[in-house]
């Protein structure tokens, strides 16, 4: 917490404190693997890039540079010797207590913590509704800044997805052209071809999402970013889920409509098996994104 290793116990903000209130505040979402003895952290650096550009959106002010977080956070790993799948969560918020609206005056604070985490999603293989709440649009709470205010438009969606017996939403922006998930972007396979939602369509702008795109053309798996409509997610060969908590997530139906006869499809399997070896390090060519907390990469 603001350059200094805190006790869990003892990790507190006040009640008062403005993003409390108001969900002034920017995060980010990231993945550490074990492997070998080792622990990878995968796109430390193009995480706290996002962060630091989320935070400029709001002119929210970082006492620290991307790379001192960068080394924060392995220390903070080292520091509880931690040697499973974990989650980190990097913050950005608006610390001073007031009520009062503007924050240009006011400080911030930036925290880290890093807990162990496996699985997101409670099985394989999700079960799908198109939520009622449309996606929160550019011209009034940007969707590309990581904001923790926007997560309000999630928690809607996915409160009515639980509601109705289903394990996760699909948003559709405010034309009706599919989005994202609650927390995740999305991809449909038609044909042996790969298609996502672009910026356009209020999306988050996914890390795992952009590592999608970049291992399938590696690949050879043509990939567009276009909208698409919802009745096409009815009729696609296969659809996934993907972000840094989700990893990648087969979704099997759709409003009781069934994607590829109820299981993970060829293509979703093919890069899940991939991801899941690029994340620990096991892929030469994809080395760059990961970063070694106990060793050398």
């Amino acid at each position: 917490m603001d350059g200094k290793f805190v006790n869990w116990p003892e990790a507190k903000i006040h009640v008062l404190t403005h993003a409390l209130h108001y969900g002034t505040g920017v995060f980010e979402g990231i993945r550490a693997y074990p492997s070998e003895g080792n622990l990878w952290v995968f796109r430390l650096q193009d995480h706290m890039a996002r962060l630091f550009n989320s935070a400029k959106v709001y002119r929210l002010k970082c006492n620290f540079t991307a790379d001192e977080l960068c080394d924060a956070t392995l220390e903070l790993l080292r520091k509880n010797k931690i040697q499973a799948t974990t989650y980190i969560r990097p913050i950005v918020y608006a610390s001073h207590l007031d009520v009062r609206l503007d924050i240009l005056k006011g400080s911030s604070s930036v925290a880290i913590c890093a807990f162990p985490m496996e699985k997101l999603f409670e099985r394989e293989g999700l079960n799908v509704c198109v939520s009622s709440w449309r996606r929160i649009d550019d011209s009034s709470t940007p969707p590309l800044a990581k904001a923790c205010g926007n997560y309000i438009n999630s928690i809607l969606a996915k409160i009515e997805a639980s509601s109705n017996g289903f394990d996760d939403a699909i948003l559709l922006d405010r034309n009706g052209a599919v989005s994202e998930g609650s927390g995740e972007n999305i991809f449909i396979v038609k044909s042996g071809e790969l298609a996502t939602p672009p910026l356009t369509c209020s999306i988050l702008p996914g890390i795992t999402r952009e590592t999608v795109m970049t291992v399938a053309q590696d690949l050879g798996i043509r990939v567009e970013e276009r909208a698409i409509s919802r009745a096409e997610l009815y009729t696609s060969d296969e659809v996934f889920f993907t972000g840094t908590a989700a990893e990648i997530e087969p979704i099997l139906t759709i409003d009781g409509r069934t994607v590829s006869d109820s299981r993970a499809g060829p293509i979703t399997r093919r890069l899940v098996d991939l991801y899941g070896r690029i994340v620990r390090g096991k892929e030469p060519k994809y080395v760059r994104w990961v970063t070694s907390v106990y060793g050398k990469t």
